[in-house]
């Protein structure tokens, strides 16, 4: 088994398993929050709170499953593509895990809309007045805000090279010789 499928594979695999834990709240959610009181956590601050959401964020787009769909799919295809080229090694490790984080997220999300029609929502933060929000929320939230900080102080910029050009020849030779 080469590097990189070793990467996909353990990739899909953590995905996978953060799925099952998004869903598993969501399930639980469910049980034990739809149509009962919220559970307050922190008085006036944080509290558990069922909602049905049938939009994206703060509710937008309301009932339109095809463009959820299209996005999703999107953000899948983009995400797993750049994750593919990923090079190997400790150092890309951090993006490895942004990635995770995102298909994950989307997924988690995607999976309620297909089964639901409809996002289960329950963390809310009342202090702030924030939306109503999940586990896979949190998986893209913090996927999308380690990326920002990994591209704006960790990585240099030739060692992001890979996100915005083809690979020579002689560079796809001496990853596969990496691989091997």
């Amino acid at each position: 088994m080469t590097k990189r499928m070793k990467y996909n594979l353990t990739g899909l695999f953590s995905a996978i398993l953060l799925v099952l834990l998004d869903q598993w709240t969501k399930h639980l959610a469910v049980l034990h929050l739809k149509e009962q009181a919220p559970i307050v956590l922190w008085k006036g601050v944080f509290e558990l709170n069922y909602l049905e959401n049938r939009g994206a964020a703060f509710g937008i787009f309301q009932g339109q499953r095809g463009i959820f769909w299209a996005c999703t799919l999107l953000i899948l295809v983009v995400v797993a593509f750049y994750y593919n080229r990923l090079p190997g090694g400790r150092r890309f490790a951090p993006l490895r895990l942004v990635g995770v984080l995102l298909i994950a997220g989307a997924i988690g999300n995607m999976v309620d809309r297909a089964v639901n029609s409809y996002v289960v929502d329950f963390f809310y933060f009342k202090l702030i007045d924030f939306p109503v929000f999940n586990v896979a929320d949190c998986y893209v939230t913090v996927g999308a805000a380690l990326l920002a900080l990994l591209i704006l102080f960790y990585y240099k910029e030739d060692e992001l090279s890979f996100f915005n050009r083809k690979k020579t020849p002689k560079e796809a030779e001496n990853e596969s010789k990496e691989d091997i």
